[in-house]
C-alpha cells in the first residue's frame, strides 16, 4: 500500500468510527429520552415535592427513608433508601398486631380467674391461698370498649379487679387463711426488654411487661396546687395499695408562673419524690407512673379490696413469677390438686385490643400481643422466644430477607430496625388476610382518631390516610395505606432518624410528603388501545 492509499484508508477508518460513535450516541440519548418519558408526569411532580421537604433545614442532616407502592398494580412509584435500616419506634407495632391477628385471630379473648387449691368451710373460710391467675389480659382496667375515636372511661381504674372481688364475696369467702397471690407465671419474668432506656420505665410509655395488668400497669398521681403561694401542694393516687412512698416537697408558686415539676424514683425503689413548683390556682395536674412490680401491686390491691368487702385475711398479699431460667426447663410434676375458679374476666375480643393498641399505639398493650401469639401458637417461654417466632413466622410469609430485626414488640427499643420495603410488605401482605379490614381499621385517620387526630387536619389528606405513627427522639414514622384525590390506592413508609428537629417539626416533613403523594399521584395509566 503506497503513502496515498494508505492516508485514504485512514481516512474512511476513522469516518466509520466517528459514524459508529455518532450512531452509538444517539442510540443512547433516544434511550435516555425513552427513561425520561416513562417517568409519570405526576409521579415526577411528587418527587420534585418529596424531595423539598427532605431538604429543609433540620431534615438535610437526616437519615430519610420513603417507599410509596400502587396497592392495585404493586408498583414502585417512589423509593428513597428503601432498603435501609431505620429505627422505627412504634411502626413495630403493625409487625405486632399482624401477627396476633394472623395466629390467634380477631375473636380471640384471654381469661383472668381467681382461684385456689384450698377448701371454703361452712362458715365461709378459705383454707388455702387466695390466687390471682394472670394469662396477659390488659383489659383489666376501667376503659371501655370498643374504642371509638378517643378513650372512654367508666368508673374507679381498678374497677375490673374490684368485679373480681365481688365474685370471691358472692362465692361465700369471709375470710383467707392462706396468703393474697398474684400468680403472673404464664410469661418469664421479664419486665423491661432490651434496648428500653431507664427514663422509659418511670412513665406510662414505658410501664413493665407481665401476665398481671391491672390499669395499664400504671397509677395516678393528681397534683393540687395550694390555696396561696408558698402553701404546699397536695396530691391524691390512684389505685392506691399504699405501696409506695412519696415524699412530696411542691410548693405553690405565683398566680401565673411556670409550673416545674419533677418527679424521681430510682430503678427498684418504692420510694417517689416530688419537688418544684405549680402555680397558684393552675388546674391539677395529672401524672401517670408505672408500677414496676405489677404482680406484687395488684396482690396488695386485691387484697386491700377484699377487706374493703370485709373479707379478713390472715396472710400476707404476695407475688410468685417464673423467672427465665426456670421456664426453659419442665416443671417438676407435682401432685394433683382440686382447683376451684372463684372468680373470672374475660377480655373483649383481640380484635377490640387490637384496634387500641394501634389507635393509641400503647406499648404495653402490644407487648402482650407479641407473647400471647408467640406462647399460644408457638410455645414460646421467654421474649427471646417470643421475637424467634415472630421472625420465622414472618419468614414463611414471605417478608425479604434482612427487613426487620426485632428486640421487642412496640418500638420502645432502641434496637428495633426495619426497612421501608420490609413495612410496605407487611402492609400489602396484610391487605389479602381474611382480617384485613379489622387490621386496616385499626390505624389511626388523619385529622380524625387517634395519634393522628391532630396531624394533617384541613388537608387534601384528611380522612384518605390510615397510617401509624411512630416517634422516638430524633425518630419519626408513618406508615400505612392511602386514597389519593386522584383515586390511586398506595402503600407506603416514611421513616426519619437522626433529624435535629423537633418532634412536631419531623412529624411535619412526613406530612408535606403525605399531602404532596395524595395531591400528585393518579392511577395506574392505562394500558395502550385498552377500553
Amino acid at each position: 500500500m503506497n503513502g496515498n492509499e494508505l492516508r485514504v484508508w485512514i481516512c474512511g477508518a476513522l469516518l466509520v468510527v466517528l459514524g459508529c460513535a455518532l450512531c452509538g450516541a444517539r442510540v443512547r440519548g433516544d434511550a435516555a429520552s425513552a427513561r425520561r418519558a416513562d417517568v409519570r408526569a405526576d409521579v415526577a411532580r411528587f418527587a420534585a415535592r418529596a424531595n423539598a421537604a427532605l431538604a429543609v433545614a433540620g431534615a438535610k442532616q437526616g437519615d430519610w427513608g420513603v417507599l410509596v407502592t400502587d396497592a392495585d398494580t404493586g408498583q414502585v412509584l417512589y423509593e428513597r433508601n428503601a432498603d435501609h435500616y431505620f429505627l422505627p419506634a412504634s411502626d413495630v407495632k403493625l409487625f405486632t398486631t399482624a401477627l396476633a391477628l394472623a395466629t390467634l385471630g380477631p375473636e380471640y379473648r384471654i381469661r383472668t380467674t381467681i382461684e385456689t387449691h384450698g377448701t371454703i368451710d361452712s362458715s365461709g373460710s378459705l383454707r388455702g391461698d387466695l390466687v390471682l391467675v394472670g394469662r396477659s389480659d390488659p383489659s383489666l382496667s376501667n376503659r371501655k370498649f370498643p374504642f371509638e375515636k378517643t378513650v372512654e372511661r367508666e368508673g374507679p381504674p381498678e374497677r375490673a379487679l374490684a368485679d373480681l372481688a365481688d365474685q370471691v364475696v358472692a362465692h361465700g369467702v369471709k375470710e383467707i387463711e392462706g396468703d393474697v397471690v398474684a400468680d403472673d407465671t404464664y410469661l418469664a419474668y421479664e419486665r423491661f426488654p432490651e434496648g428500653w432506656a431507664v427514663d422509659d420505665i418511670l412513665w406510662s410509655s414505658g410501664a413493665p411487661v407481665s401476665a398481671i395488668v391491672v390499669n395499664d400497669n400504671t397509677f395516678s398521681l393528681v397534683v393540687h396546687a395550694g390555696a396561696r403561694e408558698g402553701d404546699p401542694a397536695t396530691f391524691d393516687a390512684e389505685p392506691w395499695a399504699g405501696f409506695y412512698t412519696i415524699e412530696n416537697s411542691i410548693q405553690t408558686g405565683a398566680r401565673g408562673s411556670q409550673e416545674k415539676l419533677r418527679v424521681s424514683r430510682e430503678p427498684g425503689s418504692r420510694t417517689i419524690r416530688l419537688t418544684g413548683t405549680i402555680p397558684a390556682e393552675a388546674a391539677p395536674r395529672e401524672l401517670l407512673l408505672t408500677i414496676e412490680e405489677p404482680a406484687e401491686y395488684a396482690a396488695a390491691l386485691l387484697a386491700k379490696l377484699l377487706e374493703a368487702r370485709g373479707v379478713k385475711i390472715f396472710g400476707q398479699a404476695r407475688a410468685t413469677h417464673a423467672e427465665p431460667a426456670a421456664e426453659l426447663v419442665d416443671p417438676p410434676a407435682q401432685a394433683a390438686s382440686t382447683t376451684t375458679v372463684l372468680a373470672e374476666h374475660v377480655s373483649p375480643p383481640l380484635g377490640q385490643d387490637v384496634r387500641l393498641v394501634n389507635k393509641m399505639s400503647l406499648n404495653l398493650h402490644a407487648e402482650l400481643l407479641l407473647r400471647v401469639a408467640a406462647k399460644e401458637k408457638g410455645g414460646a417461654l421467654t421474649l427471646e422466644d417470643a421475637l424467634q417466632f415472630s421472625k420465622t413466622f414472618f419468614q414463611n410469609a414471605g417478608l425479604p430477607d434482612d427487613s426487620a430485626v426485632m428486640s421487642d414488640g412496640s418500638g420502645l427499643s432502641r434496637r428495633d430496625l426495619v426497612t421501608p420495603r420490609g413495612v410496605v410488605w407487611l402492609l400489602e401482605w396484610a391487605a389479602k388476610q381474611p382480617w384485613a379490614q379489622v387490621f386496616r381499621s385499626s390505624l389511626p385517620v388523619a385529622g380524625e382518631d387517634g395519634t393522628l387526630a391532630g396531624r394533617l387536619k384541613a388537608t387534601p389528606a384528611a380522612e384518605v390516610i390510615q397510617a401509624k405513627t411512630g416517634t422516638l427522639e430524633h425518630v419519626t414514622s408513618l406508615s400505612g395505606y392511602a386514597t389519593t384525590a386522584h383515586g390511586a390506592h398506595l402503600v407506603f413508609s416514611f421513616f426519619g432518624n437522626n433529624e435535629a428537629m423537633h418532634a412536631n417539626e419531623g412529624e411535619a416533613v412526613l406530612d408535606a410528603i403525605a399531602i404532596a403523594m395524595v395531591e400528585e399521584l393518579r392511577p395506574a395509566p392505562k394500558p395502550s388501545g385498552h377500553r
